[in-house]
């Protein structure tokens, strides 16, 4: 079984290369960021920690003891301290999740390919666990106007945005391939295509 992380800006389009893997290559996809909001329903560990740490101001008013994810994003959006220790709760348990998963998945032994993708991929440490990392590149302007058309985001909230994300030279650095997501999905799908033949 391969592993591969995928990660990538928000607006790279990080979606639509998994859809592609799923669909054509028949990869078990885990995304960080869905596994984090199970993991956060009453009952899990993260759950836990996050009440503990930010209190039950957090908690929706609709769905008494479920986090209301929009008072915790209002919460650490503005506040990098905040944010830190929010990653620093969620981060080391959803990757303690993802490594019993590949295990169940190594045991079974019907999963060729496994999918990680991660916002931050490379800073949790993930390269350990992956046989390939690939970022999904696609420029600044391009991720601007994909997110003011898909989401209705304006351009200071995609900057804004950007502010709490690595810049490109990071990613390039620690990835082992880029894919180009600039252009056509024509072309990133033989890419996509090039790059698990050679894996």
């Amino acid at each position: 079984m391969k592993i591969l992380g995928l990660t990538g800006g928000v607006g790279s389009g990080k979606s639509k290369v998994l859809n592609e893997l799923r669909e054509k290559y028949d990869a078990y996809i885990i995304e960080a960021d869905k596994l984090a909001h199970q993991l956060m329903l009453p009952g899990e560990t993260i759950y836990k920690e996050i009440v503990k740490e930010f209190g039950c101001d957090i908690l929706s008013e609709k769905s008494p003891y479920y986090i209301d994810r929009n008072i915790l994003g209002d919460i650490v959006f503005n506040n990098k301290e905040k944010l830190n220790k929010l990653n620093s709760i969620t981060h080391p348990l959803v990757k303690q999740k993802i490594i019993e998963l590949i295990n169940e998945r190594k045991f079974t032994g019907d999963t060729k390919l496994f999918v990680i993708e991660a916002a931050l991929l490379i800073e949790a440490g993930y390269k350990e666990i992956c046989d390939e990392i690939w970022y999904i590149w696609v420029d600044k302007e391009e991720r601007i106007k994909r997110l003011m058309d898909s989401r209705g985001y304006t351009r200071e909230k995609c900057l804004s945005i950007f502010e709490n994300q690595q810049e490109d030279s990071f990613y390039k650095k620690y990835s082992d391939h880029i894919i180009n997501n600039q252009n056509s999905f024509k072309n990133t799908a033989l890419q996509i295509k090039d790059l698990l033949n050679m894996l």
